[in-house]
């Protein structure tokens, strides 16, 4: 059975923009993820899912997780450092520990076939380094493959380093993303649409907003500001409560929210997809919802209630994706 929805939402005082021609069937939604909770494209799901079974240590959905923290599911990605490729090997590390992953005669570092079996590898090997370091195993295992085994050794555990803790902390929360099935339906984003365009004027808390709607928030922003004393909703608390109105939990923050969602290709972004700000996975600090025309609904900052905006109007979009329904959790 098929359903139609459509919301006109006003834009200043001079613009209006109609969510029209949603009209798709669930079932002509791709699937996703099935065994998976954070979203993997496509062309990668059965490669992730494969090599996730490597060794007892690594699911699918750590390793999922993993390449979603290094470079955002991107195989020609490149960090300042010179790690290379979707898992983002360091030259030396993959001359060592680079695995022929499809059987073409060559390892290539940006060459996905290669380089995540190669990552599941890795992990497998520094949880083998590890295993007789006290503490939580996937937690050391995760520091080792970012800050090395033998800094885990020395520390006995995850050592103090404020980008390996935060490293391990990112991708233990998005693993424990619970399974998934299909991407939203155009009703549900119609339905999470209206629930936030009911939500116009609300006031900007800094940690508020849940699935029941605006909540006081926490302290405190970068800049300072607390959302104790505001009852209202910050970016990913709106897209929570939206996405809730239509049957679907996402996660709490911004980032878990991209990770649980499923990237859109440019040009196929449709009312109701998730519009988020950031340099990159781990650095994703804003998140809007599509509307269409450009536009989108959001929770800008501390002093300004949610509103429509271009979605040009922050410099460091990111990346578009659609949500991926998941049991009724947030984490």
């Amino acid at each position: 059975m098929r359903a139609t929805a459509a919301v006109t939402v006003g834009v200043g005082a001079t613009a209006a923009v109609l969510v029209g021609g949603l009209v798709l069937a669930a079932s002509d939604d791709p699937v996703i993820g099935q065994a998976l909770g954070v979203a993997v494209p496509t062309e990668y799901r059965a490669l992730v899912e494969k090599a996730g079974q490597t060794c007892p240590e690594v699911s699918p959905n750590l390793l999922a997780a993993l390449l979603t923290q290094e470079s955002g599911f991107k195989p020609d990605a490149h960090s300042p450092a010179g790690a290379l490729g979707i898992a983002q090997f360091m030259p030396s590390t993959w001359e060592s520990s680079g695995i022929d992953g499809n059987g073409d005669g060559k390892r290539d570092v940006m060459d996905p076939e290669d380089a995540i079996p190669s990552a599941a590898k890795y992990l497998c090997g520094v949880a083998k380094d590890v295993k007789g370091v006290p503490g939580n195993k996937q937690n050391n295992m995760l520091a080792a493959y970012n800050a090395g085994s033998n800094a885990v050794i020395k520390y006995g555990g995850v050592p103090p380093y404020k980008e390996t803790q935060n490293y391990v902390r990112s991708i233990s929360a998005l693993a424990s993303v619970p399974s998934g099935g299909k991407s939203t339906t155009t009703t549900q984003a119609a339905i999470a649409i209206n629930a936030a365009n009911d939500r116009i004027g609300t006031p900007y808390s800094w940690g508020g907003g849940n699935a029941s709607g605006p909540s006081t928030g926490t302290c405190c922003s970068p800049n300072g500001s607390s959302g104790k004393p505001i009852t209202g909703f910050d970016c990913s608390g709106l897209t929570l409560y939206a996405y809730a109105k239509a049957g679907i939990s996402l996660p709490r923050t911004a980032a878990q929210q991209y990770a649980a969602s499923e990237p859109i290709k440019p040009g196929q972004a449709r009312p109701g997809d998730l519009v988020f700000y950031g340099s990159s996975p781990a650095s994703i600090h804003h998140v809007g919802i599509y509307v269409g025309g450009g536009y989108m609904i959001e929770a800008p900052r501390p002093g300004i209630a949610v509103r429509f905006s271009s979605i040009d109007s922050m410099s460091d979009l990111y990346a578009m994706a659609r949500p991926v329904p998941h049991a009724n959790q947030e984490i």
